[in-house]
């Protein structure tokens, strides 16, 4: 049934619906759909951003969990006269999908194949699949979809063909619209229409295919005369389908397929339902040569030269963007390999095909063209496919190591995929730069060199002035593009930061066009208004993220003393030199956490599944609350008073931080380096001020001072693993899982049993380190010490035979703790206390250069990380430079030729799992390196996440189930199918939790040592 036309919806997308609307909305999606209704506050605001600059509040979210739900929800919108707005990933980075909507997230549930014909080459999925879902399925067929964007990990397909993505690859593959060969679509009337090839379409579709074709002839003129001819154009409506104007036409055979209108939408035209999809047979074989450039002008005129050799991908790194990556510990080692000297430029260049020999001979050709070029031994040859693959990582976090500059100044998103031809690259981007220096900016530029659509953004700082000149150089980047015939939106899209462009770029006629689309598919205005036809200003101030003074609303920051010192984010950047003011000069009022806070720039790669740790909790749900996106984004808006007074402390931000598990994934994934572990004990010591600790927080805490007490009298602490009705008591009272095994305490620990002929004074280990002599000081935590000591006496009989000298702290009353514990449950300046004392202790031996030796990774690994943030000062500094986990000191020591010990052979398989704070910390490599030291030995590592039990989180009732999702994710399976193997495990968490999951026990890396030397 047809809407009533006076029905009509303003199609402004910025207005928010009325109250009245969105209550009745959510009464009815609540009763009528299965999906999640979400309207509070915190959960609008989480969908209020994308990539872009751009924040505009939804009216709601919905999460379906079925095609009938979309369209229940469909129906109900138009019935309240709710905008639409269809959501995948959220990366865009134009402002798509933001809006003042119902935002229906398909990411969630609506990621099915739905069909696939391996024979044909086609699959038909749902639009919330993820690329690299999708490929990781088609890969044991020999397929995949080759529309490679660098945000692979967390692009759905419904919105790469929202935006008409592109990718590295794009030279052989082409664009998303290249590779689409069908879809299901709803109409903003309800309708369910079926996109093809137009000598199929049904009915309704045939009509739509009828006044597209019209508006084609009777503009063909015009088409031709303003319509950008190279492959990289996104803006408008593909109008050309009727009349093609792109250097590679939409179709091989030159026929028409009206899915193809839908591609490049944003989401304005209909509301996919699924999408059929052309795939290509995987590259056998792949070589990669980097060439490295003196200056840019000269990587950019190569361009042109070396794409004749039939490459498959030319990409751009810039120098900004070298000097990044080699600041980021994550990809510095992948990085350095591909340098000679100091470029200010490579090009990644790729070949791929069936057979290595002709790729090679192709990577020769590179070499000697360079050598014509007068660029002889500029080539770092990779022909390795661990090497390639590395190197594209790193290539694909571009956009998110650029964004990690620290300060109010960004790279602002809004000229970064002008398309030039490619003869005119290089005088387009020396054109450019003098735009950015006559501004007081400069551009860090990246990407597809190969098509001439190079990722350019200057860096602006949105709060103040910004607006102004992100006006002023799109307007001169505009006469740029027109004077080389190119397109002003090459690849990501139009969104809100484009919009106003479509007109400029195609001219009145085709723009009255687009609009004649848009009112015949959608009439009355409902999907995804404000894009496309009728957006609002680029440089409007009130739908920036962070709206400068002039906006009715500006961002502000509410005043807030950290317990942590964040002064290394409190910091304002050049946006020259890209040089930072000392820490703590930045004007932040919450003293830099803001700040830190503000680095999340929404790109959602967190949202990735793959082999590192970020983000457990997000695998676990997939729910954008348990997202570090998601957590930042709420922080924020909490911290700039966006959700009301004392919303920082609140229940609902308690909500959004509680499935942080403190794994530190994102601290080492995240190359904006939002730190979220640390930010849940900033926010965990303001919300437990306002609302006290628990009784379980305080035995949860104060671990380490009961633990010596307990050990005394450890038969009366155990009746609880021991009596069910004291287990069910216990979860009763204190919200301990009765469903775990709490760790046992025992009489015979570690500090109640010394051997002192086994250690020796600090004194003595000074003189020996001082001496050159081999010596260290074991740091002996509250875990291994007093759970588990057969850790600590067979760490001190491995070393010992190694010949080392050691030493061991303790006092009067007790045992040193780090203060892991008591960060856990907020308690920082108890956590300071203590590991002040710790540092104390240890300062002495960590001045003469004595190595600081610990078993448990989130012990040791608190001195080099939270201790240095608690103001302990240039103390703690000192003692983290010498803070090593027992492996890698000794795969530092040996080496050095230091460490000396035989073995006997390994007769089991080693089945490694890395506990998170080692990957955060890079400390898993050398676990291998250790144990490759003994003879036969073929560690593997368990490619997991977090192991779901993150210190006492696994223990309580609330996660329980949670924390087993996220052990059986990849952990327990693994361990369950290798029941001969040997399971190595340095967190006591993770042996925990591999022993109730699992029911196998898992191993101290030291334990495994010991047992074998020779």
């Amino acid at each position: 049934m047809r809407p009533d036309p006076a029905q009509h919806l303003q199609p402004a997308g910025t207005v928010p619906p009325s109250d009245e609307a969105c209550a009745a909305l959510a009464r009815r999606l609540a009763a009528e759909t299965e999906g999640e209704v979400l309207f509070d506050a915190p959960s609008r605001g989480r969908y209020a951003t994308d990539a872009s600059i751009y924040q505009i509040m939804p009216a709601g979210v919905l999460v379906p969990k079925t095609g009938r739900d979309v369209a229940t929800a469909i129906d109900l919108a138009r019935e309240f006269q709710v905008p639409v707005l269809p959501r995948g990933g959220g990366t865009s980075q134009c402002g798509q999908t933001t809006g003042a909507a119902l935002v229906i997230d398909n990411s969630k549930h609506l990621r099915r194949v739905l069909d696939l014909d391996v024979a044909a080459r086609r699959v038909t999925v749902e639009p919330g699949i993820v690329l690299d879902h999708l490929n990781a399925q088609l890969k044991p067929h020999g397929l995949w979809f080759p529309v490679d964007v660098s945000t692979s990990a967390q692009a759905t397909l419904g919105g790469m063909a929202g935006n008409n993505s592109c990718g590295s690859r794009s030279i052989a593959y082409g664009n998303m619209v290249h590779n689409v060969l069908g879809a299901s679509a709803w109409l903003s009337d309800g309708e369910c229409v079926d996109f093809g090839p137009v000598a199929s379409l049904g009915v309704r579709a045939a009509g739509i295919a009828q006044h597209v074709q019209q508006l084609a002839r009777q503009l063909a003129p015009e088409i031709e005369a303003r319509w950008p001819k190279v492959m990289r154009r996104v803006g408008g409506y593909n109008l050309d389908i009727f009349h093609n104007q792109s250097e590679r036409p939409y179709t091989a055979d030159g026929s028409v397929n009206l899915a193809h209108l839908l591609i490049g939408a944003e989401g304005t035209l209909a509301f996919t339902r699924s999408l059929t999809l052309q795939l290509a047979e995987l590259p056998r074989a792949k070589v990669l040569g980097v060439v490295n450039f003196p200056t840019f002008h000269a990587a950019m005129n190569a361009a042109q030269h070396i794409v004749k050799l039939g490459p498959t991908a030319v990409e751009l790194v810039d120098r900004t963007m070298i000097d990044l990556s080699l600041a980021n510990p994550a990809f510095k080692p992948t990085v350095e390999k591909a340098l000679i000297g100091r470029p200010a430029a490579i090009l990644l260049v790729e070949f791929a095909g069936e057979d290595r020999g002709p790729l090679l001979l192709q990577l020769q050709r590179l070499v000697e063209l360079m050598g014509d070029l007068g660029l002889p031994d500029s080539v770092v040859r990779m022909p390795e496919e661990g090497a390639q693959k590395n190197l594209w990582e790193v290539r694909k976090a571009g956009l998110n190591i650029m964004m990690s500059l620290k300060g109010d100044g960004k790279p602002v998103s809004f000229i970064e995929d002008c398309a030039v031809p490619l003869e005119h690259l290089a005088e387009y981007t020396d054109a450019l730069t003098e735009v950015f220096a006559r501004h007081g900016t400069r551009g860090t530029w990246y990407a597809h060199a190969s098509v001439g659509t190079l990722h350019v953004r200057p860096i602006l700082d949105m709060r103040t002035d910004g607006a102004a000149r992100m006006r002023a150089i799109a307007e001169e980047a505009g006469a740029l593009v027109r004077k080389y015939k190119g397109a002003f939106s090459g690849e990501h899209g139009d969104g809100l930061c484009r919009g106003e462009w479509i007109e400029w770029q195609f001219g009145p006629a085709l723009n009255e066009a687009f609009r004649s689309i848009k009112q015949r598919m959608d009439p009355i205005g409902l999907f995804n208004p404000g894009k496309i036809i009728d957006p609002p200003k680029m440089d409007d101030g009130a739908l920036f993220r962070f709206a400068p003074p002039s906006a009715p609303r500006p961002y502000r920051r509410i005043p807030l003393v950290p317990v942590l010192d964040w002064s290394a984010w409190n910091v304002q950047a050049d946006p020259v030199t890209e040089e930072t003011t000392p820490p703590g000069s930045g004007g932040d009022v919450t003293g830099g956490f803001a700040k830190a806070v503000e680095m999340c720039n929404n790109n959602g790669h967190c949202r990735k599944f793959d082999a590192g740790t970020m983000c457990p909790s997000y695998r676990a749900t997939r729910d954008e609350q348990h997202l570090t996106r998601g957590r930042a984004n709420t922080l924020r808006l909490a911290l700039s008073g966006q959700l009301g007074e004392g919303a920082f402390t609140s229940e609902a931000m308690l909500d959004t931080m509680d499935l942080c598990v403190g794994c530190k994934g994102c601290k080492r994934d995240c190359p904006t380096g939002v730190d979220m572990a640390r930010m849940k004990i900033e926010f965990l010591a303001h919300y437990k001020k306002k609302h006290g600790h628990t009784l379980r927080d305080q035995l949860v805490a104060r671990l380490p001072d009961y633990l010596h007490a307990a050990s005394r009298a450890s038969w009366l602490f155990n009746l609880r693993n021991r009596v069910s009705g004291l287990a069910w008591l216990g979860e009763r009272l204190l919200g301990l899982s009765a469903k775990r095994s709490l760790p046992a305490f025992r009489s015979d620990t570690f500090w109640n049993e010394p051997d002192p002929g086994l250690f020796t004074s600090s004194d003595m280990v000074i003189a020996a380190a001082l001496s050159g002599r081999k010596s260290a000081v074991l740091f002996v935590d509250t875990f291994n010490g007093g759970f588990e000591s057969e850790n600590v006496w067979a760490a001190v009989r491995v070393l010992r035979a190694a010949g080392y000298l050691l030493h061991t702290i303790d006092k009067y009353s007790g045992h040193h703790c780090c203060g892991r514990t008591y960060l856990a449950c907020g308690m920082v300046d108890e956590a300071k206390a203590r590991a002040g004392a710790l540092v104390e202790a240890l300062l002495p031996m960590a001045e003469a250069g004595v190595p600081i030796v610990g078993l448990e990774p989130s012990c040791l690994l608190t001195l080099r990380d939270e201790a240095l943030v608690m103001g302990l000062g240039a103390k703690a500094e000192t003692v983290a430079q010498q803070a090593l986990l027992f492996e890698e000191f000794i795969a530092r020591e040996a080496r050095e030729g230091r460490f000396k010990l035989e073995f006997r052979p390994a007769t089991k398989r080693l089945l490694v799992h890395g506990h998170c704070h080692q990957k955060a910390f890079g400390a898993v490599s050398p676990i291998l390196e250790v144990l490759k030291l003994i003879p036969d030995a073929k560690p593997e590592l368990i490619e997991s996440s977090c192991c779901g039990m993150a210190g006492s989180f696994g223990y309580e009732a609330a996660h329980h189930a949670v924390s087993m999702q996220m052990a059986e994710a990849s952990l327990l399976p693994a361990v369950r199918e290798n029941p001969d193997a040997i399971v190595l495990a340095d967190g006591t968490s993770c042996r925990h939790q591999i022993a109730d999951g699992a029911q196998r026990e898992a191993v101290h890396v030291a334990r495994l040592m010991a047992s074998l030397i020779a």
